[in-house]
């Protein structure tokens, strides 16, 4: 399904951007995935040969190469791209990163944001490859627990920081659109390690992510 690593090279998602400069596809994979939404449609009781639909499945299939484009992005290589040594000891949040997924449960979207934070313990990242860690592991099938442990562990293995947390608030389709459908549901789930197991530099993580002012 995903696009595969020559088309990524060729098109500015080498592994480490994270992001593309045009969509390039497999042809081989939309063909794959093509005929079989062919099918679905067919037993949704739908006509596929009908003027509206006869470009879907490979819409569609195109589509689901994009949203799993992060099954071929090495999210340690995007934070190795960019390590400086720095003696900066503080904490270094990004917060609001916006963020856009697939529930593996039901493959449909759910969105919201993510918070990250470390403090670094001789290195320092570019602060733009933070949000891309997120999308690398976020453009894949997901469940949001472990979206939240993949980029805290990926941060935690490749920087070795003094501690690092990440805090994902997000709304699930899978809710909303079918089953309980709760409207304004949010889930939210985090991970820390080393100083952010600490009340206090937990606490003021929490603070300084709120939507009040990060001034005491």
């Amino acid at each position: 399904m995903a696009l595969n690593k020559q088309m990524l090279e060729e098109h500015g998602m080498d592994g480490h951007s994270g992001y593309a400069r045009s969509e390039q596809y497999n042809p081989a994979a939309v063909k794959r995935i093509a005929d079989k939404y062919r099918s679905i449609i067919k037993d949704l009781g739908e006509d596929p040969e009908r003027e509206g639909l006869q470009k879907t499945p490979e819409r569609v299939a195109k589509a689901l190469q994009f949203l799993t484009h992060g099954y071929e992005l090495d999210p340690a290589g995007i934070l190795r791209s960019a390590m400086f040594h720095e003696e900066y000891q503080q904490m270094v949040i990004v917060k609001d990163i916006e963020l856009y997924s697939l529930c593996e449960h039901h493959v449909l979207p759910f969105f919201g944001k993510c918070h990250v934070a470390y403090i670094p313990n001789g290195r320092i990242v570019g602060l733009s490859k933070i949000p891309r860690v997120v999308d690398a592991f976020a453009r894949r099938l997901q469940v949001q627990e472990r979206l939240t442990m993949d980029v805290r562990n990926c941060i935690e293995e490749t920087l070795q920081p003094q501690g690092v947390a990440v805090v994902i608030e997000a709304q699930h389709m899978c809710m909303v659109m079918r089953g309980i459908q709760k409207q304004h549901s949010i889930a939210t789930t985090s991970a820390f390690t080393g100083e952010f197991n600490t009340d206090k530099t937990r606490a003021e993580f929490m603070r300084l992510i709120g939507r009040g002012s990060p001034v005491a």
